[in-house]
């Protein structure tokens, strides 16, 4: 009785911490305006940032006159509302069942037809085929840098209904 208590424990610890690292997973992850590729915070500076290159893994300092976006804040626009990134990765993910997509160095025209695909009602008109080739860029970093899995997109469904089943229990 009591290893299975612990077993939980440590299950419902992980799902929760395996969710926290998902949905947080773009909360430390950055892009520079004119620096390739994704770069992760590692500390804070009097005026700026020390960040750590995804996939060089070396560090350098930025400041305030860089333009920095987390990704945690950037969202796709759609003809209803805006998709948050973690979600449109989530979908690309499950739409190619984890498997590598295509480059973001393909044509104009298959970047859109994958983007359709994707996310079927995406605005076309205001979203460019550069904010594409972005995000396709940063899920196959992402995902060779193994922040995107199956055991994090697993738990994150997991952990999602159960957070609506809470919910309409409480109702």
């Amino acid at each position: 009785m009591l290893i299975k208590y612990i077993v939980d424990i440590d299950l419902d610890l992980y799902l929760c911490l395996t969710k926290k690292i998902f949905k947080n997973m773009l909360k430390g992850i950055l892009a520079i305006s004119g620096y390739p590729g994704l770069y992760e915070m590692k500390s804070q500076i009097k005026n700026g940032l020390i960040v750590e290159h995804l996939e060089t893994k070396k560090r350098m300092p930025v400041y305030s006159t860089h333009k920095i976006s987390s990704l945690e804040d950037i969202a796709i626009y759609t003809e209803d509302t805006e998709v948050i990134l973690v979600d449109v990765f989530k979908n690309i993910f499950n739409k190619f069942e984890g498997k590598e997509i295509i480059s973001h160095k393909s044509s104009n025209d298959e970047l859109k037809n994958f983007f359709s695909e994707v996310l079927p009602d995406y605005d076309e008109d205001r979203v460019y085929v550069s904010d594409i080739k972005k995000v396709v860029n940063w899920y196959n970093i992402l995902q060779k840098n193994k922040i995107i899995s199956k055991k994090t997109i697993e738990a994150l469904d997991k952990k999602e209904n159960e957070e609506k089943e809470a919910a309409a229990e409480e109702k």
